[in-house]
């Protein structure tokens, strides 16, 4: 799922040339991507062949290869056609460089050239780093005497933008490092910022923010952002398909997961020895859970990568002319394989950022992360005490998983309506499956080094256990088909509006 993770981020950050999306998390692509659509292509080479009388072979083997929608997310060619070659820049009828292209991108060389602009504008380009300004606000706030819950909401704002750059960082060195080390970097800091606030939640000794806060991030993973995806993806398609065997590999991973939270509520409530023994129980799950962490990552980026780079069908989107609606299935499949005839060639993507550069981006938003997050962290008190009448279950399970998922829910619900639905469910399913698999055992296992015994996979009463149970097998009837509707979507958003009322009324 981290190579999915991977591609969605570029394809939700990105837009292709003639596309406008509102995604506030877009960046500026500094150093661009030279792609071609075949429409261009094929004028380009009547062009070309009218002005030339050479061999017509000759040409024909100098053709670029087209990649049409059916091609693996993670093929990459050149122009010349040529699989994993080294980029060459796109020239326009004359040879010469496009108005378009950047400076980085017409060195000689072919290396990208950074520049202290380009740099800027790459890291600060986003709408949604207006909100940046709020970091030294919050930091402030913190030392004054201005009300505590005002401390929560300007913190609680910061950790958008920067958790937003933290994963930008992240991909940028993940660039770098080849497939392997680079799925390792994005398993490492795709969840950074739920880890950040849960240590230091465990730190406060705010046991039920930490159990809270994980399960509401997989609740709104699978609900809330598969929710919006199968929606606004499916309002003007008849139904979207995606990659069933990897949707249904991680939802099978969750299910296990959400038995790893039963069995020790289970075993606390009603086992004889529950009382004493349920944190050697829960030590020992959660060290199980990262060993199959492990073995899942060696499954997708090793013995089965084949099955992660299998495309998946594209569906047409609807017409609105009552005419055109009344096509026969032939015209219709026609104006599909066109479309897909007419997308861009995926290349490898060019560095935005300098290694170096990139590594201090991602050690100061991290830094940064984890000020507002002790800051937010401190003032929930305040937030969940007297007549404010918010739980901490509520802030929890609700708002807290916002602050580190609204850049990855944005990306989610961008490449849904781009019609690339394998991205959408990588990014929703795997990073629950993540957070299920690494980041709550490896909680348990930190608070066992610091001697929280509280810290553990008892759940309590069994609240958070029984709305994930009924989250995981809701998400796993929907996927069984490979295929999505907005109706889908609609039920997902449903059960989370249903705990999101319940979580508000709940008295922990």
């Amino acid at each position: 799922m981290h190579k999915i993770r991977s591609y969605a981020r570029r394809a939700a950050w990105y837009d292709d040339e003639g596309e406008h999306t509102h995604n506030p998390f877009k960046k500026i692509r500094v150093n661009r991507r030279r792609k071609q659509h075949a429409a261009r292509d094929l004028e380009r080479g009547g062009i070309e062949a009218a002005g030339q009388t050479g061999d017509r072979d000759s040409q024909e083997k100098d053709a670029p290869t087209l990649a049409g929608s059916e091609d693996a997310i993670n093929v990459s060619r050149d122009i010349d056609g040529e699989d994993g070659g080294p980029r060459r820049r796109k020239t326009g009828l004359s040879g010469a460089p496009t108005e378009a292209d950047d400076a980085a991108s017409s060195a000689s060389d072919g290396k990208p050239v950074f520049t202290v602009a380009g740099q800027l504008r790459a890291i600060f380009g986003s709408p949604i780093n207006v909100l940046l300004v709020l970091v030294p606000v919050g930091i402030a706030l913190n030392y004054t005497s201005v009300s505590r819950t005002a401390v929560f909401v300007v913190n609680f704002l910061a950790i958008v933008p920067l958790a937003a750059m933290l994963s930008y960082a992240t991909e940028e060195i993940a660039l770098r490092t080849g497939e392997t080390l680079g799925g390792l970097i994005n398993a490492s800091f795709g969840n950074a910022v739920e880890l950040i606030v849960a240590i230091i939640a465990l730190v406060h000794n705010e046991i039920t923010i930490v159990q809270t806060s994980l399960i509401g991030s997989m609740l709104s993973n699978l609900l809330l952002v598969m929710g919006m995806c199968f929606f606004f993806g499916g309002i003007n398609r008849l139904e979207q398909k995606f990659n069933e065997v990897v949707a249904q590999t991680a939802a099978s991973l969750l299910a296990l997961a959400v038995g790893s939270l039963i069995i020790p509520t289970a075993f606390h409530m009603w086992a004889s020895g529950g009382s004493s023994h349920t944190d050697e129980l829960s030590r020992g799950t959660s060290v199980i859970l990262l060993v199959v962490y492990g073995a899942y990552i060696f499954f997708q980026l090793r013995t089965h990568a084949e099955i992660y780079n299998a495309p998946s069908e594209k569906t047409a989107k609807r017409t609105k002319s009552r005419a055109k609606a009344g096509m026969s299935s032939q015209t219709a499949q026609r104006e599909l394989e066109s479309r897909g005839s007419e997308e861009e060639e995926e290349e490898t993507e060019q560095p935005q950022l300098p290694f170096v550069v990139a590594v201090a981006t991602l050690v100061i938003a991290t830094v940064l992360v984890a000020l507002c997050a002790e800051y937010m962290v401190d003032a929930i008190s305040a937030v969940t005490s007297g007549n404010s009448g918010i739980s901490q279950t509520f802030v929890g399970l609700i708002l807290l998983p916002i602050v580190g998922n609204a850049a990855e829910h944005a990306t989610a619900v961008t490449v849904a309506v781009k019609d690339k639905m394998d991205l959408a469910i990588g990014v929703a399913v795997g990073s629950s499956m993540q957070i299920a698999l690494l980041v709550l055992p490896l909680i348990v296992v930190i608070g066992w080094i610091m001697g929280k015994d509280d810290m553990t996979l008892d759940f309590g009463d069994g609240f958070q256990v029984v709305v994930l149970f009924v989250a995981v097998l809701l998400v796993n009837y929907l996927i069984a088909d490979g295929k999505s509707h907005w109706l889908e979507g609609v039920l997902l958003m449903t059960l989370y509006l249903i705990i999101a009322v319940a979580a508000w009324f709940y008295d922990s």
